[in-house]
């Protein structure tokens, strides 16, 4: 509230209450009793997004648009607060993004520096988002109001991305929500959300162990029913564990990766290379050592297929294939594991921003 009236306050340019240009009929009120009541004369505010969904990646810009207007219109361009806001996953309290009145703004948060309103015309409340995090994925509100006059509508913004599932190197089901989140976030990732996993399950993502999403539930995806995970007679789609105890239970984590704004690269040497070696080889070349979600997004964004195995950041040892052929493991394309093996010389997949 105290940011608000600051905000009215360096729009109005002084100390007098807000006008906001609608005219009010100041008339007695039915009980005869000499007390005052408003009544409202001006137009209905109507504001508009877009109906589908705005696709974006990681590091990009973006606009999600958002436009206002009233009926009937009402002319010249009018001071307004415009509002936006996402709203979370786990359906807790909205987290503000920007508030703005006339060519004052204000961002919150993660926000600050990369989120504005653009407003290329009379009736645009549009919000600009720079720079991309995968966190960004989510439906926003675009709010407008304008006296006693309060109009919203949603927008979806919809990551380009690969939901990929992750155990740790010390084996199944041993991290809470909380380390979900952080290896996710050490692989270049964020804990996926449910749309993020039924896009996956639908594009062919078939896994059995249970995985933390990022709205606090277990859950996880099944094309091919079979007993060990849920039975034969259950039909496919996600099965669902509900919301679990964030500190206390502990499954594996569905991760999320966008599309890169760099390359992956294979390095090896003739006899191979130890993890550490791998990872000063990545440096020579002016690189880092690549994590898992950058070898998933450059295997799905990226075309990269490689028979070859290399070591990653989390001292996994990896190969894409696109193409599947022999000696490259299963008939199906995909990302190839060897786990985390504690003695070997592999090459090393190097990750260098563009």
């Amino acid at each position: 509230l105290l940011l608000e009236a600051t905000l009215l306050q360096l729009a109005s340019g002084s100390h007098h209450p807000f006008y906001n240009g609608f005219y009010y009929n100041h008339i007695m009120n039915d009980m005869g009793n000499g007390q005052d009541k408003d009544y409202f004369n001006g137009a209905r505010l109507v504001v508009e997004t877009s109906k589908d969904p705005v696709y974006s990646y990681s590091g990009a810009n973006v606009t999600l648009p958002c436009h206002y207007r009233y009926e009937p219109d009402l002319g010249d361009k009018r001071k307004i607060r415009i509002k936006w806001s996402k709203l979370r996953d786990d359906y807790t309290k909205e987290q503000d993004v920007v508030v703005a009145i006339g060519r004052t703004h204000v961002a919150f948060g993660d926000f600050q520096g990369r989120a504005h309103i653009h407003r290329a015309s009379r009736h645009e409340a549009s919000l600009v988002i720079s720079d991309v995090h995968l966190k960004d994925d989510g439906k926003y509100r675009c709010e407008v109001i304008d006296g006693l006059e309060d109009e919203s509508d949603v927008v979806d913004l919809q990551l380009q991305g690969i939901v990929f599932p992750y155990q740790p190197p010390h084996g199944q089901y041993r991290l809470n929500f909380h380390e979900a989140e952080q290896v996710c976030q050490d692989q270049g990732a964020v804990l996926a959300n449910f749309n993020q996993l039924f896009q996956a399950w639908s594009e062919g993502l078939d896994w059995c162990n249970a995985g933390w999403l990022a709205d606090g539930t277990v859950q996880y995806p099944i094309r091919l029913p079979r007993k060990p995970c849920g039975g034969v007679h259950l039909a496919p789609g996600i099965r669902s564990y509900g919301p679990r105890h964030r500190h206390l239970h502990r499954f594996d984590a569905f991760c999320f990766s966008s599309a890169l704004r760099g390359e992956v690269f294979y390095l090896d040497r003739l006899a191979g290379m130890t993890l550490e070696e791998a990872k000063q080889s990545c440096q020579d070349a002016g690189a880092e050592i690549a994590r898992v979600g950058h070898l998933y997004s450059a295997w799905k964004f990226l075309g990269l297929d490689s028979c070859s195995a290399g070591w990653l950041a989390d001292g996994s040892v990896r190969y894409p294939i696109v193409k599947p052929r022999p000696n490259c493991g299963p008939s199906e394309p995909g990302v190839r594991s060897f786990g985390f093996p504690s003695k070997g010389r592999f090459g090393v997949f190097c990750y260098r921003e563009r």
